[in-house]
């Protein structure tokens, strides 16, 4: 999980609304969060916590709140943000560099680039690429290597959306649970 995204998250949730409403946000241990909820009738915490804590696999976060269910599903359905890509992840567009784009970076960084699968050489103090003018990083569709994210994280370009998705709502008044 992207732990800066959720700073913000986490700032936006936790300053007081007009009524003087917060929010918490838990990310951590997914068994440790399963076990405090409980996972049967026997041992849980409250009435259909076991339905929430049976939710609670991979990345995934609890969110206490007493704000209305309509303004946090809006929130989250707004809160999209541009974001690095990682490995495995599908490019949405081509990306390729040029020399021009090579000129902010130091000479030193040859070694790093050459690694990462980028061609290029120092020409008079300068990097540029070798053989060509300009080089595809990826194209639109393919599957992004660890190697291929790297590379567009030099060149600062965000192929991926950040963007959290609800998977259930419970509710401590009437003990209700609903997954979307």
């Amino acid at each position: 999980m992207r732990s800066n995204k959720f700073k913000k998250i986490r700032m936006e949730m936790r300053a007081p609304d007009m009524e003087g409403k917060r929010s918490r946000i838990f990310l951590g241990k997914n068994k440790l969060m399963q076990i405090a909820l409980g996972r049967t009738p026997e041992d849980e915490y409250s009435d259909n916590l076991r339905h929430v804590s049976k939710l609670i696999v991979g990345n995934v976060g609890l969110m206490m709140t007493s704000k209305p269910i309509d303004e946090v599903e809006k929130f989250f359905a707004d809160f999209v943000e541009e974001d690095f890509a990682r490995a495995g992840a599908v490019a949405t567009r081509t990306v390729t560099v040029d020399n021009k784009m090579l000129y902010n970076f130091p000479t030193s960084m040859v070694d790093q680039f050459r690694k990462h699968g980028l061609p290029v050489d120092v020409d008079t103090g300068k990097l540029v690429l070798t053989g060509k003018d300009e080089h595809t990083i990826c194209e639109e569709g393919d599957v992004l290597s660890a190697e291929a994210c790297k590379l567009l994280f030099q060149f600062g370009v965000k192929l991926t959306e950040f963007k959290v998705k609800l998977v259930c709502r419970w509710s401590s008044a009437e003990g209700s649970f609903e997954e979307f």
